[in-house]
């Protein structure tokens, strides 16, 4: 069995999980430092002039909100993400309100807003359960901070996610049943791998030169194909996203002798080189490593978009939306490796972060001949994250409108990582995850790690958006991609 990589975590009897102590206090007193905070912003908002009260109301009014709210009810993780969101607009506002409000003035209300930023993160800290399998982590400034900075990507996802209207409600239940029943009837629960068709050799490939801050790179679109069997509950409403049928991604070639490739899998919400670019280092892995890069755009994202945000509907309580989603993402970058493999790849390997780690994890158990897996921070079960993030009288109302959760568990099951076996040998599979991870809790990137036999794995003590800043993170991608033969001749 491979050892988890704690390199950065601090194994001490110490640092034994202080939970079961600070759980029996339920109103924390970091609540008050919120709720202080906010009042100061509200107090600057209305007697420093109109463009402070703009630019210090909404602030002030999150931070508040989250404070009291922290302090009348034994846990509401949706406040502690808005007071994480103001804490973090706060921090955003701070040049223009010491432009404005002065200077003392500005450097008090935003070192207020740093230091309710860390004590929202320290409750949210004290809120995580420990995990069996997974390492214990100690409080400090810097994790509170880390954890707090995915509390504020919580607050401002749940408010912008796409939330089924009240008359959608008894359709999906309608459609989970009906889709519960097809799979079953077709053997695709029993054997999910069967569920997802071998797509062809993607033809007309049309390239494009752009550029992204001194990066040239081509974008690529082709006709994606995918359509959902006409059987299948859903396809109508999943084939009218005409932008979706499109497929892109961004490469990133060396001139010259064939070299090994790297698939980059991006995060939900993501799908833009602006994002994509800085998320997976691409200097370091295209110039210094000598790696040729392609960046699938997920469906729904990016140039895919048929909302109001990136991936909009690919995630959420329209499960047979998932459902397509996921099946299009496979057929969509099977086609890409077939057109990488037309390029003469020497080796091809996948490495994704979060939703793209889900899809990496997935991929390897349908592609035999991927170089190596590298999933990072990976969500693998959607329900669960669903069930946990989402908005309890939206669940609630589903569920009495027959939406049962283990219709929804199995009805996933096709497109799940956690039912598929994977193809790759062990040795070419490898895993990072947070260990105070606020967006994908730790247990799923245990769960993969299980379910993959226990293969290399590094525990960071961090939260979900900051594992660019933890060296065992690094130093299992550098010994993953050199395991894997993914380097340039002689670099």
């Amino acid at each position: 069995m491979s050892e988890p990589d704690f390199d950065d975590v601090d194994l001490t009897e110490a640092d034994e999980p202080r939970l079961p102590v600070l759980f029996e206090d339920r109103r924390p007193p970091q609540s008050a430092i919120l709720a202080g905070v906010g009042l100061a912003w509200l107090s600057a908002a209305l007697t420093g002039g109109l463009i402070v009260f703009l630019l210090a109301i909404v602030p002030g009014a999150l931070l508040l909100a989250s404070g009291l709210a922290s302090l009348a009810m034994a846990d509401e993780a949706r406040a502690r993400h808005l007071g994480a969101l103001g804490a973090a607009i706060g921090i955003l506002l701070g040049l223009p309100i010491l432009l404005v409000a002065g200077f003392g003035t500005g450097l008090v209300l935003v070192g207020l807003a740093v230091a309710a930023l860390v004590a929202e993160g320290w409750i949210s800290f004290m809120r995580t359960p420990p995990m069996e399998d997974v390492p214990p982590a100690s409080v400090s400034v810097r994790l509170a901070a880390e954890i707090a900075a995915d509390d504020a990507v919580l607050g401002m996802m749940v408010q912008s996610l796409h939330t089924p209207g009240i008359e959608d409600r008894p359709r999906i239940a309608r459609e989970l049943e009906a889709a519960q029943a097809l799979f079953a009837d077709r053997g695709w629960l029993a054997n999910p791998a069967t569920y997802h068709r071998v797509p062809p050799a993607p033809e007309d490939v049309r390239r494009t030169r752009e550029s992204f801050l001194g990066i040239d790179y081509s974008h690529l679109r082709f006709a994606s194909e995918f359509e959902p069997r006409i059987e299948e509950p859903g396809r109508e409403r999943w084939l009218d996203r005409r932008a979706n049928r499109t497929a892109h991604a961004w490469v990133l070639e060396h001139e010259g002798p064939p070299r090994p490739w790297l698939v980059c899998i991006h995060g939900y919400q993501m799908g833009v080189p602006w994002m994509d670019f800085p998320a997976f280092d691409v200097r370091r892995l295209h110039r210094e490593r000598g790696l040729n890069l392609a960046f699938p755009v997920l469906p729904l994202h990016g140039p895919r978009k048929v909302g109001r945000i990136s991936g909009e509907h690919f995630m959420g309580a329209d499960f047979l939306d998932t459902v397509h989603a996921e099946t299009q993402t496979m057929w969509d970058i099977r086609r890409l490796l077939d057109w990488i493999r037309q390029q003469g790849a020497e080796a091809i390997g996948v490495y994704g972060l979060s939703l793209g780690g889900y899809n990496t994890s997935l991929l390897a158990s349908l592609d035999d001949d991927l170089a190596c897996a590298i999933a990072g921070i990976p969500a693998t079960d959607f329900a669960r994250l669903v069930w946990k993030h989402g908005p309890p009288r939206d669940l609630l109302h589903a569920e009495s409108a027959g939406v049962d959760r283990p219709v929804v568990d199995e009805v996933l099951r096709v497109v799940s990582p956690l039912a598929l076996e994977p193809k790759l040998a062990k040795e070419r599979r490898s895993i990072f995850g947070a260990i105070s991870d606020q967006l994908v809790p730790s247990d799923q990137v245990r769960d993969l790690w299980r379910h993959w036999e226990r293969p290399e794995i590094a525990w960071y003590p961090g939260a979900h958006l900051s594992f660019m800043l933890h060296g065992n993170v690094r130093r299992l991608l550098e010994t993953s991609l050199d395991r894997a033969g993914l380097h340039a001749s002689g670099s």
